[in-house]
């Protein structure tokens, strides 16, 4: 017998950018204290109930707070915000000279939902600094994003298309920017921001601090990692493009055909209370969502081609448990941190087997559990290899589904994307095995 669920964390689990809360004793630093931040902003931090850095964090905030550059490859749900964000809250509070014009940090992401959580983040753990921190992706009208610029910020988190068009209006001076965050750098430049981002930084001061962030590392990032940091520190937590061990993988071998019914017929078990289902295409994400719909089960579609009022309520209702499946594409799905995700599903195998570990990331996040499911028809087993050559482990094989594939007949294989954008389920009688 096969369960696909795992015992997850309680609605009232703390933050995944930190550990559980620890007694700090004043007369022996320890903790966050320990790393030297300033009082107001281990106030806040304190106030979230958090007290004990993650591995990235310990690692990466005293070399930031001395100003050092810094290449972090880390595993989603790791604390990779907070590992630049306190630090560079620190430096802010220091006393300026004056006469500033633009933001003093600037945060290049790939994705607007990444941009608003990154920026809520930097509030949030600077809720009692003088510092004024500001989101502007694209989407949406300009005028707010343009008031606030006017208004003075000091950190700007921005992604490249919005930043671009801003800075060809006038109204985001870079001169002033100390350091530059790069955050998801592999996906951005898979959405085909590397342009743009020679572009931005082509407007920045020469002398700065420069900050790069990637779960996984491959050649491209390296490259772009050599061209603008200086002496780096580099930082790792984790084997570039390994898994998280608390996350239970299972691959499920099953028709083109078969796919919608095997997706109804696992959520006909009440253990998966809150889902990520993914898809290659946005089209797909809107069919896989109608689906469910019409099954009875909760769903919201989320994707480039939503607008973003449309992806921030289906993610506010994801969130709020009103919604128990959020079908996603790999682009939008960046920067979803939801507490409690149970599953992962794989509706489609991606064709860039580094999305597999961003997408199962979206589950079990810092040390809690959670179960990834991947659907594959005999048209995606190239993909299948290409996802346990990156990570240098096999996947488990559910062999006795309901909808097991008892042929080899492929459809067609899909065209690699350009970069640039009840019963339970576990009642089966067989358990999984390895393939050889």
């Amino acid at each position: 017998m096969i369960a696909t669920s795992q015992s997850l964390r309680s609605s009232s689990a703390p933050n995944p950018a930190f550990s559980p809360p620890a007694h700090l004793a004043p007369t022996n630093p320890s903790g966050f204290a320990a790393l030297g931040l300033r009082e107001p902003i281990l106030r806040a931090v304190a106030a979230e109930g958090y007290t004990s850095p993650t591995p990235i964090q310990l690692q990466s905030i005293p070399k930031v707070m001395q100003g050092h550059d810094l290449l972090g490859c880390a595993q989603t749900g790791t604390g990779k915000t907070a590992a630049f964000a306190l630090p560079l809250l620190h430096r802010l509070a220091e006393p300026t000279s004056g006469g500033q014009r633009g933001p003093r940090v600037l945060v290049l992401v790939p994705t607007r939902e990444l941009a608003v959580q990154i920026a809520e983040s930097f509030s949030v753990y600077g809720r009692h600094l003088p510092i004024k921190t500001t989101v502007v992706f694209g989407g949406v009208s300009q005028g707010a994003q343009v008031t606030a610029l006017r208004r003075g910020v000091d950190v700007l988190v921005a992604t490249p298309g919005r930043l671009i068009d801003l800075m060809s209006q006038g109204h985001a001076p870079l001169g002033d920017v100390e350091t530059l965050v790069l955050d998801e750098a592999d996906r951005m430049l898979d959405m085909g921001f590397i342009d743009p981002i020679r572009r931005i930084i082509g407007k920045l001061p020469s002398k700065r601090q420069n900050l790069l962030f990637s779960a996984t590392m491959p050649p491209p990032i390296a490259s772009l990692a050599d061209q603008i940091l200086r002496n780096p520190v580099k930082v790792s937590v984790a084997p570039v493009a390994s898994t998280v061990d608390t996350v239970k993988q299972w691959v499920l071998f099953v028709r083109q055909s078969d796919k919608r019914s095997l997706l109804r017929e696992i959520l006909r078990d009440p253990t998966l209370t809150r889902a990520i289902v993914f898809t290659r295409t946005k089209a797909g994400a809107n069919r896989v969502a109608r689906d469910l719909d019409s099954a009875g089960v909760t769903a919201e579609a989320i994707h480039g081609n939503k607008s973003q009022n449309a992806r921030q309520k289906a993610l506010g209702a994801f969130r709020d448990g009103e919604v128990r499946v959020l079908v996603a594409t790999d682009i939008a799905a960046r920067g979803i941190d939801v507490d409690g995700i149970s599953h992962v599903i794989n509706f489609e195998l991606p064709n860039e087997p580094e999305s597999y570990v961003h997408r199962i990331g979206r589950t079990a996040r810092a040390g809690a559990r959670g179960v990834a499911l991947s659907f594959c028809d005999a048209a995606e087993r190239t993909y299948l290899r290409d996802i346990e050559r990156l990570t240098r482990a096999k996947i488990a094989v559910v062999e006795n589904h309901p909808f097991t594939a008892n042929s080899n007949e492929a459809t067609p294989i899909p065209p690699r994307q350009n970069r640039g954008g009840g019963r339970g389920f576990s009642g089966h009688r067989r358990g999984p095995s390895r393939r050889g």
